[in-house]
């Protein structure tokens, strides 16, 4: 585990090294060689999917490792239940991402969340970032004891309006009304936007495709030129 996460994460960049299922990039070296990219640029901290990312991630480089799992096709997709977390903390992560909506009370095979968050704690010895999509959900995971809160899961749910940018109002409600760091993901595309949420009460930011996934970064470029064009 990486010491001193608090210290080295806080008002700093984290970046977000995930590919999606048939991506060139879906391969774990892959995956270590963004992490060392982002790393010589500056980040500060890196968000990884998946225990074989995570230990591919976490022989190259020395920064914190938020580690989630995801399993598509649950209702609660992130994390869902402590064996994940254990294999995720047994990958090597130093912290562990959960998600924390409502979608979680409604997937019965999921774990109820105080108690994934009181195993992660007691069995793994780990602190616990709570993906969430609304203030309430924020306040109610703080209260179960999450360590931080993060805006993850804003726009991603019924209840949770998609932004054209990050949820900045839902960043500053949270900054407001709860006691643990509130980090900042979800649409940051560019470095304006990222200021723009630690003014807003961020204690970090979270940034991913906008960073490392290239057909993600080549696709605003071919519609933006395609809109100049059809202009013209």
């Amino acid at each position: 585990m990486t010491p001193g996460w608090r210290d080295r994460l806080r008002h700093k960049l984290i970046v977000s090294c995930q590919a999606l299922p048939g991506s060139p990039l879906r391969d774990p070296a892959m995956i270590a060689a963004l992490a060392r990219c982002a790393v010589l640029g500056g980040a500060a901290g890196l968000r990884i999917d998946g225990p074989a990312d995570v230990a591919a991630v976490r022989r190259v480089v020395d920064v914190p490792v938020i580690g989630l799992y995801k399993l598509r096709g649950r209702t609660a997709y992130i994390t869902p239940t402590f064996a994940e977390a254990r294999a995720l903390a047994d990958a090597g992560a130093d912290l562990i991402a959960v998600q924390a909506t409502q979608e979680r009370d409604a997937d019965e095979a999921a774990d109820p969340l105080p108690a994934l968050i009181g195993r992660i704690h007691a069995e793994c010895g780990l602190p616990v970032m709570a993906d969430v999509s609304t203030l309430d959900e924020g306040r109610a995971a703080a209260a179960n004891g999450a360590d931080l809160v993060a805006t993850t899961m804003a726009g991603y749910t019924p209840r949770s309006d998609e932004t054209a940018g990050p949820d900045l109002d839902l960043v500053r409600a949270l900054a407001r009304e709860v006691a643990v760091p509130v980090v900042a993901e979800g649409r940051i595309t560019n470095p304006e936007e990222a200021v723009a949420a630690l003014r807003a009460g961020a204690w970090a930011v979270v940034v991913g495709r906008a960073i490392t996934m290239p057909e993600a970064i080549t696709e605003r470029f071919v519609h933006a030129i395609a809109r100049a064009a059809g202009e013209a």
